[in-house]
């Protein structure tokens, strides 16, 4: 294979420089989570230790299956404490001009209009740099759009090797030093290119992972949680805990998109690993032990869409599984001569994930054996048991959310534990399996429906067996006693927890089921002037998506549906117009007078440019969490332990903490329409605008449009509270108070 490249000289770094990139700062555990590490670990190894001469030697294997997935669970946890104790901290580096970088978006089924967004993230990043959509299935509307965006299409008569052979195919054909690739559902931020190409100026590093972020908030792994506005993923713990702490150890792994990686790196190995289902684990083992360095910066520069329906989400964390499994064979666990310990450690923490759901599967039927069979699985007295078992139990949950340094969430983890154990303990059959299908993950259905139950039948199934469990227990207690009562109590509230885990995900994943929306809708308020019958007034757009949107404001109740609408969207430094038909009408009331406080609108778009430009502003960028304050973080124990007691507000400083919520279009007064944002709660006034802050203490006359009318205001500016990043322009927050 040929993969030479133009390789352009790079000024040499200074030795502070250096050090930084491969020596970087380390956030290490603050001195009472490290205690409390400590006396987990005494009471862990007591407990166990306890555990090996309780065995049940009636019933030896029950008893030594339980007690193996004890142990697993405490090994694993090992392997988490040594990944996670100390995390890097990155600061990006200036990227040095004139590199060649080749941006790779590969595409095999996915719709036109999510790889046409992604492309349009993809040509409005600021860094020069070569376009290319690699079509694995030759498809001709992908030729077209190519042709259309103006960037370099290639395509393959086969799929060999799938995605892996795809880009592998690209290499063949572009020239750049550095490839950034991109999942056909990524858009990147503007600006990802500049903030991770300054990290090759070292010649040791082989490739450069972000975090992949999701925009769909209502997907099937996201969460609302805690406070109003917490909002956790599944992959939360991963990229913004474990992936920091392997890249201290130099193991921080390719994830198969948001990446850019060093063309010669790849050369070296003989391009992206076809070996697996999963190149990007494959393709990194085999990097690190070449002897190259990675870089994990985690900070959030590309958004893609996560898997919206329970199917496609156990569908990609069984093909996950799967390759993992590959790699353990072909690699024998990691134990490639040139691997560093750490290094295998680290990659075998991470594979040995997937057999989680055999420990778990374990947990759930254990309860169920108990009360129908009356065998223990240990020989103990209660009082004894609980004594030891007690703080253990207590420390392994006060010590999984501390090193998780917020992002634990240990009860919504356990949830998502039950939602996927069938599906890990089945990848781990990719142990055995050399030939395996590449299933692409279905994104593209953001809907929902009754299929998705046949997805619950593990759980289903679960739940039902502690609920018979429980029933023919208790009567087999009732007529033969043949439980001791500590022992019949433990195994019922064991089993009724697995109920009410198995309950919690039938119940998410059906409520999830009912949402019939096509695409999803940003949670972005913007100012828009509408002409409605001649009449133009300005009005707030929010819940928006290139199909249509809804208009907060005062309406006529004559409207009707279907009534057209023009108008045009305010975006920083772009003004966006479009005609729309009302597809629904939302009533209002004020004082006894009725009207219309809000319209659905659906977009009818003639003029693509346009289009484009809306597409470009709501992909590749996560203005959504930037203007509303969302956050995934939440306080440990310790944390809130200390604001307990010293009344200490513990925040991320993101803006919007205070509760934002009601929002104004307004005009200023020789300018532009911005946003007034009303606190719900008490909190100061601010405006949102694209024009540059007026100075502190400058007055501004506004007049705002809102559900009850026009009105005039007076407000005097003060400070400029954020400065947020769009793919537009920048958005400026300032203070106002009433004059």
């Amino acid at each position: 294979m040929n993969l030479e490249s133009r390789v352009i000289p790079a000024e040499p770094l200074t030795p502070a420089e250096l050090e930084s990139i491969r020596k970087p700062a380390l956030e290490p555990l603050r001195p009472a989570q490290q205690l409390l590490v400590v006396v987990y670990l005494i009471a862990a190894v007591a407990y166990l230790a306890w555990r090996s001469t309780t065995l049940n030697p009636a019933a030896p294997i029950f008893s030594g299956l339980v007690y193996g997935a004890e142990l697993f669970g405490f090994s694993a946890t090992l392997l988490h404490l040594f990944m996670v104790w100390k995390l890097t901290v990155r600061a990006p580096i200036a990227a040095e001009n004139g590199l060649a970088v080749d941006v790779l978006v590969p595409t095999y089924n996915e719709p036109v209009e999510m790889v046409r967004r992604t492309l349009l993230a993809v040509q409005n990043l600021h860094y020069p740099h070569t376009a290319w959509l690699l079509d694995d299935g030759a498809r001709p509307e992908m030729a077209a759009l190519a042709e259309e965006l103006g960037v370099r299409y290639l395509k393959r008569e086969n799929n060999l090797h799938a995605k892996a052979g795809n880009l592998n195919n690209a290499l063949q054909h572009c020239r750049g030093e550095f490839v950034a690739i991109f999942d056909a559902d990524h858009g990147p931020r503007r600006d990802f290119l500049d903030r991770t190409l300054g990290f090759f100026r070292d010649p040791e590093i082989a490739f450069v992972q972000t975090p992949q972020d999701f925009f769909n908030l209502d997907s099937f792994q996201h969460r609302r949680v805690g406070r109003r506005r917490g909002i956790w993923t599944e992959q939360s713990l991963f990229f913004r805990v474990i992936q920091r702490g392997k890249d201290r150890w130099n193991a921080a792994f390719f994830c198969g998109s948001c990446a850019v990686l060093r063309r010669d790196a790849l050369a070296r190995i003989g391009g992206f690993s076809t070996e697996t289902v999963t190149e990007d684990l494959a393709t990194s083992v085999r990097l690190h032990a070449e002897g190259y360095r990675s870089v994990y910066l985690p900070e959030p520069m590309a958004f893609g869409i996560a898997p919206a329906t329970a199917g496609a989400f156990l569908n990609q964390r069984v093909r996950w599984g799967q390759g993992a499994m590959q790699v353990i064979r072909r690699d024998w666990l990691f134990l490639r001569p040139r691997l560093t310990l750490p290094q295998r450690l680290n990659y075998i923490a991470s594979s040995l994930t997937y057999f989680d759901g055999w420990q778990k599967l374990v947990f759930y039927l254990a309860p169920v054996w108990v009360l129908l069979s009356g065998t223990m699985p240990l020989i103990a007295s209660g009082s004894q048991f609980l004594l030891l078992f007690i703080p253990f139990f207590i420390l392994t949950f006060l010590v999984f959310e501390e090193v998780g340094r917020g992002y634990g969430r240990s009860s919504t983890i356990e949830q998502y534990n039950m939602a996927r154990f069938a599906a890990f303990a089945w990848s781990t059959v990719g142990l055995v399996r050399r030939r395996l299908p590449f299933r692409v993950t279905d994104k593209a259905d953001m809907s929902h429906g009754p299929a998705e139950a046949r997805w619950l039948s593990p759980q289903i199934l679960i739940g039902l067996l502690n609920v018979a469990a429980i029933i023919g227990g208790a009567l087999l207690w009732r007529s033969r006693h043949h439980l001791p009562v500590d022992g019949l109590v433990a195994n019922l509230i064991w089993a009724s927890v697995n109920i009410v885990m198995a309950s919690l995900v039938v119940r998410f994943t059906m409520l999830r089921s009912r949402f019939r929306r096509r695409e999803y809708r940003f949670p972005l308020p913007l100012p828009a002037t509408l002409t409605l019958d001649g009449q133009t007034m300005l009005a707030v757009v929010d819940d928006i998506s290139p199909a249509g949107c809804r208009v907060y404001g005062r309406f006529p109740l004559a409207l009707g549906l279907d009534h057209q609408v023009t108008g045009t969207l305010h975006l920083p430094n772009v003004e966006v117009p479009f005609r729309a038909a009302v597809a629904a009408l939302i009533p209002g009331e004020n004082g006894g007078e009725r009207y219309t406080k809000a319209l659905g609108l659906a977009f009818e778009w003639q003029d693509n440019a346009a289009l484009a430009e809306l597409e470009t502003f709501l992909f590749g960028s996560d203005l959504q969490w930037q203007l509303h304050g969302f956050e995934e973080r939440n306080r440990t124990p310790t944390e809130a332990g200390r604001h307990l007691f010293s009344n200490r507000v513990i925040s991320n400083g993101q803006y919007g903490a205070d509760g934002q919520l009601n929002w104004s279009a307004a005009m200023v007064q020789d300018g532009g329409p911005v946003l007034l944002s009303c606190p719900a709660d008490e909190g100061s006034i601010r405006v949102v605008a694209s024009q540059q802050p007026p100075p502190t203490g400058q007055v501004l006359m506004l007049q705002t449009h809102t559900r009850s009318g026009v009105g005039s205001h007076q407000l005097r500016a003060g400070r400029l509270a954020a400065t947020l990043s769009t793919p537009t322009g920048p958005l400026y927050i300032t203070e106002v108070e009433p004059c």
